[in-house]
């Protein structure tokens, strides 16, 4: 088969970016809805607010589960054919959340969240497929795009929350379930345009001209850097469990917040009103900006943009801790927790692809997707607790400790010449 020109491979490349940006625009809707409603539907079916953690652990634990399978997949038959089965999962788990709603069993509801994870498992690994045919100077750029799409799924997922509930009430629908709706709609839209436009396949072609170039050339001169591979992952870890156990808990803190304000008989609507758009100014938090952190790591460097996520890491736990009193001071936390989130994910996949030579990027893509979702879901499960004793602020004092240990073995992430 004949290779494709490098006018063709850029070509190839602009239209995988475009595709799998419009699958993380359709992906993020139904992200945005587990995350909002996930922990009030664990709390409210389990009857026990220290259980509602459970939740995001389990969205995270689905994704954790199902990185390394889809990564391994990917290599041997493609990223399309793993995207599409991340799909079918989360597609499968919505319809058992929905049924588990109804008949308000919670272990049921956490495979269904469980499963919606590892669609969320296929949504991450986009961000790494927008690599596999990018230049080396463009790949934080181009993986941020992918990140960047998310944004408006991320955000209209919870901001649904409200039109959700009237469409669900009007079909029959369990209560707090009518968003879940419109992700199902969504997830489906994504495994047909996956299956559809994903093509060629990008990882398939990026074996096929690498092993044509170790052909011309068998000695490979690009060093692989395990150490920073390994930080890399780290950072990525760390930025994820401090971001997953606050969100976690956010919810529950602004419901209690709310019925504090309406002396205890404060509405579903006024609580979820409250939720949906704190967690939608979080989400775009995540992902708006993404495209500019990709350019800054393209610009000054991985490291340096990982250490400024770390900073407005902390910057967001100051908040957190100091302004959990109030509504205003708790969406300015989540929004820097959102930005912080951004920037050290976007630049340690950029760092850790840069840092591995092709033949190893998809192997440790996985385990790094995998060693991220279940450092949150750990998180996820100790927020509940560490919030159930200690409360918001002491949550937040707590996670300050791993943006400690990040800052302090940065120098690990330092690229050294061969």
């Amino acid at each position: 088969m004949t290779l494709p020109t490098v006018a063709e491979q850029q070509a190839v490349q602009r239209r995988t970016v475009i595709v799998l940006s419009a699958g993380q625009v359709l992906g993020g809707i139904a992200f945005g809805a587990t995350v909002s409603l996930g922990a009030l539907l664990a709390a409210d079916i389990s009857g026990d607010d220290a259980l509602s953690g459970l939740a995001t652990a389990a969205v995270t634990l689905g994704a954790a589960l199902c990185a390394i399978p889809l990564a391994r997949l990917a290599m041997k038959l493609g990223r399309r054919r793993a995207l599409t089965l991340g799909n079918l999962f989360a597609l499968i788990g919505i319809g058992i959340v929905i049924l588990a709603a109804a008949l308000r069993v919670f272990p049921l509801l956490l495979v269904g969240i469980v499963l919606i994870g590892a669609g969320n498992a296929g949504n991450l690994q986009s961000r790494f497929a927008a690599t596999d045919l990018a230049r080396s100077e463009h790949r934080g750029r181009d993986l941020s795009i992918v990140v960047w799409a998310t944004t408006v799924g991320g955000v209209a997922g919870p901001l649904l929350l409200g039109p959700g509930e009237i469409v669900g009430q009007s079909i029959g629908m369990p209560p707090q379930t009518g968003s879940y709706l419109f992700s199902l709609l969504a997830q489906a839209a994504v495994f047909v345009l996956y299956i559809v436009a994903l093509r060629p396949d990008p990882l398939l072609l990026s074996q096929r001209l690498l092993a044509s170039e170790t052909a011309r050339t068998p000695t490979d001169e690009r060093r692989d850097h395990p150490a920073v591979a390994r930080y890399a992952m780290f950072a990525v870890a760390g930025a994820h469990i401090v971001m997953v156990s606050v969100m976690a808990m956010t919810p529950i803190h602004l419901s209690h917040m709310a019925q504090a304000a309406h002396s205890g008989h404060a509405s579903s609507t006024d609580i979820t009103t409250l939720v949906g758009v704190t967690i939608a100014a979080h989400v775009a938090g995540m992902y708006a900006l993404s495209p500019v952190f990709g350019i800054l790591a393209d610009r000054w460097g991985r490291l340096k943009v990982v250490l400024l996520g770390q900073a407005m890491l902390a910057a967001a736990l100051a908040f957190a801790y100091f302004a959990n009193d109030q509504p205003g001071g708790v969406m300015v936390a989540l929004i820097l927790l959102g930005l912080g989130w951004s920037a050290s994910t976007v630049s340690g996949a950029a760092l850790l692809t840069e840092a591995t030579t092709p033949t190893l990027r998809t192997r440790r893509q996985g385990r790094s997707d995998s060693l991220m979702s279940f450092c949150g879901a750990g998180g996820a499960v100790l927020a509940g607790v560490i919030m159930s004793n200690f409360q918001y602020s002491g949550l937040a004092a707590v996670a300050a400790v791993v943006v400690i240990v990040i800052t302090v073995t940065s120098p690990l992430g330092r690229m050294r010449a061969a």
